[in-house]
């Protein structure tokens, strides 16, 4: 066991660096990470079920989606446009995943989206 304290956050220095981020990064990073824990949700990582819940999922994909549109004007489409596509496959995915599929238009995130098809 170690003797020395644990260590504190530097709030001053994490204020700098976060100050330095462009608030596009900012919003894709959040996307992506919302992204990632929706495929695990879903169960489409390599440890496939065991980490499965359509419920988290459903609320991560609405999460993301609504993120997406809101910041739509604010991201180019460069970035806008993969993020699209990743949240319309995980959008499918769950459809897929579901033992009683959403009626289109009432998947998670089709209300920002509009109804979603394969």
């Amino acid at each position: 066991m170690s003797d020395t304290p644990p260590q504190t956050p530097d709030y001053d220095t994490m204020t700098r660096d976060i100050a330095e981020v462009p608030a596009v990064e900012v919003i894709v990073t959040v996307a992506v990470n919302l992204m990632s824990a929706a495929a695990v949700k879903l169960g489409l990582t390599e440890e496939g079920d065991e980490h499965k819940d359509l419920d988290e999922a459903r609320k991560l994909v609405h999460a993301l989606a609504g993120l997406l549109d809101a910041s739509a004007t604010e991201i180019s489409s460069f970035h806008a446009a993969p993020l699209r596509d990743g949240l319309k496959s995980l959008q499918l995915a769950f459809r897929e995943a579901s033992v009683v599929p959403d009626e289109p238009g009432q998947g998670p995130g089709e209300k920002y989206t509009g109804p979603v098809y394969g």
